[in-house]
């Protein structure tokens, strides 16, 4: 018999036990499904066993790490499913392209028609293979297996990733002669995945998967056609280029390198800014530009670059910070903890942001302040604005596409943008880069060269700021009349050079190694290119630095 200490609590369990056992025992304990355990600080899968003395904690649905988990699962199950109802043609060209909402779309082979009879076929055979809690299999295989293995299905994105695997060896999931490969852990078995749905949608078909904040329920789809719109024009921008997956990128940068590609993206980017620019100017009477987006979106850069647009076409553009209209510190509203909630509506002072755009709308002389960050309080400096015929204000914040930001403008002065850095690219085919991976990255080193932030504390704040984007931008991104992607499709090869040693500095017995670890896991994926080639107006170099803006 082992010793399991648990909470403080041992318990004797024998030699070679699953920890699915284990966590079964304890799962009352806890609000949501337990997904993973920790083993002495290191994170296990349910049906590994027990081989030793140890200590042990659990990771619910309600984690990050767990719910990711549950999304990877349900991912294969639904690709099992295609397997089984339509043949390996069909699974191998199927790809899970980016994340709408709580729904993951999917991309069908062509021979696949999306359908409502289709949905429910899939569907309901996931559910039969859920009920008879259909196994996924995890086997480590020799690198070169592991590539002739996925020639063998098919599935040559796969064995092109693995020509830059450094390891010598790669895990395997098999559910009943299926075979795929995920960078994660997984669920043990399809009785898992309880909370799910299928629908048709465009071309394709929409997972719908629960939140991590109510891991047992499936909300309505709820559709965006802008956003969808926006990261399909993305994906096929990267078919064009032949670049939708990592191994491509790294057969790119083997053969040819990225200079030629980094300036046909550069160019892209700059031609829809000017798409923008042309639309402003061409509705006439827009005086307000109101830019919002998640953090490491891009904004700063994003907006010099539009300003330059509109300067070409005759506009005199005006940058203005919502930040500058802060209220004072001590009257900043604390969050659920005490602490100062910066990202909530009533940080800013609304009403003297909308006393001073409608003056300056009607042609008066407004003073604008600027915020002291350091003292925490709003100063006036002498910076005295009046708007002339040509002049228009580029706004950027985060509550810059909520109605209540700008209640008292008239709708046809604004013209609203949204941007944000969706990720287009696939490690695999069926294995989607969540864009927050990437928007993190970018944080995570420009704090350090900015603000001199470790990499720990990016980390223990990104929860923080993700809270702070799903109440207060996320919900509005749809009223935007206009939507930009500011990812680009080579920049996790570029950041990769900054961000590991970052990662890498966090100590193991850090609550954020689990995530540290699991960026630098998927950052081998990729392979390092330098950042010389980079143009200095490039929105990667409000992050890497260089940039010919003040960012």
């Amino acid at each position: 018999m082992l010793t399991v200490t648990i909470h403080g609590e041992r318990k004797e369990y024998p030699l070679n036990t699953t920890y699915e056992t284990i966590a079964n025992d304890y799962q009352e304990q806890y609000g949501g499904l337990i997904a993973l355990v920790t083993v002495n600080g290191r994170i296990r899968e349910l049906f590994k066993r027990l081989d030793r003395n140890c200590e042990i904690g659990f990771f619910t649905l309600r984690d990050d790490i767990g719910y990711k988990t549950y999304v990877r699962t349900a991912n294969m199950l639904f690709l099992k499913a295609v397997f089984d109802l339509y043949g390996r043609e069909a699974v191998q060209n199927c790809r899970v392209e980016f994340a709408i909402g709580h729904g993951n779309y999917i991309r069908p082979w062509k021979g696949l028609v999306s359908s409502p009879e289709a949905a429910r076929a899939i569907r309901e055979h996931m559910k039969e293979l859920a009920d008879r809690k259909l196994p996924f299999m995890k086997k480590s295989y020799p690198l070169h297996e592991a590539m002739e293995l996925f020639r063998d299905q098919g599935m040559e994105d796969k064995e092109r990733l693995f020509r830059y695997r450094r390891s010598s060896a790669v895990n395997i999931y098999e559910a009943e002669g299926y075979f795929d490969y995920y960078y994660g852990y997984m669920l043990p078995n399809a009785g898992y995945v309880k909370w799910f749905d299928v629908i048709p949608y465009e071309e394709g078909f929409m997972l719908l998967l629960p939140t991590k904040k109510n891991p047992t329920v499936i909300e309505p789809f709820k559709e965006m056609k802008k956003l969808f719109q926006t990261m399909k024009d993305s994906e096929l921008w990267g078919r064009r280029v032949g670049l939708e997956t990592v191994g491509e990128l790294n057969d790119r940068i083997c053969r040819e390198g990225l200079n030629d590609l980094i300036l046909v993206q550069e160019a892209e980017q700059e031609r829809r800014i000017g798409e923008i620019a042309k639309e402003i100017v061409s509705r006439g009477g827009v005086k307000f530009v109101m830019i919002a987006g998640p953090s490491s979106s891009g904004k700063t850069t994003f907006s010099h670059r539009l300003s330059i647009q509109l300067r070409t076409l005759g506009m005199v553009p005006h940058p203005i910070a919502l930040d500058d209209y802060f209220v004072n510190r001590e009257d900043t509203p604390r969050d659920e903890n005490g602490d100062y909630n910066f990202e909530c509506l009533e940080a800013i002072d609304v009403k003297q942001f909308n006393e001073d755009m409608s003056r300056l709308l009607k042609g008066e002389t407004v003073e604008l302040p600027s915020f002291n960050f350091k003292i925490g309080r709003r100063e006036y400096h002498g910076n005295y604005k009046k708007l002339e015929p040509e002049d228009i204000l580029v706004i950027e914040g985060i509550h810059g596409l909520n109605e209540k930001m700008s209640y008292s403008l008239p709708e046809e002065s604004k013209y609203k943008i949204y941007i944000s850095a969706l990720t287009s690219i696939n490690v695999d085919e069926h294995n989607r880069i969540p864009t927050t991976d990437g928007r993190l990255l970018r944080r995570m080193v420009r704090d350090a060269r900015t603000r001199g932030t470790s990499a720990r504390r990016t980390i223990e704040m990104w929860p923080s700021v993700r809270r702070g984007e799903e109440e207060n931008i996320f919900p509005y991104q749809e009223e935007a009349d206009a939507m930009f992607n500011s990812a680009l499709i080579y920049e996790l090869a570029v950041l990769k050079q900054y961000a590991e040693p970052l990662l890498f500095g966090i100590p193991e017995d850090a609550p954020e190694f689990y995530e540290a670890k699991r960026l630098l896991k998927f950052l081998d994926y990729f392979l390092s290119v330098g950042s010389e080639s980079l143009p200095n107006n490039s929105i990667c170099r409000e992050f890497v630095g260089g940039s010919c803006f003040h960012v």
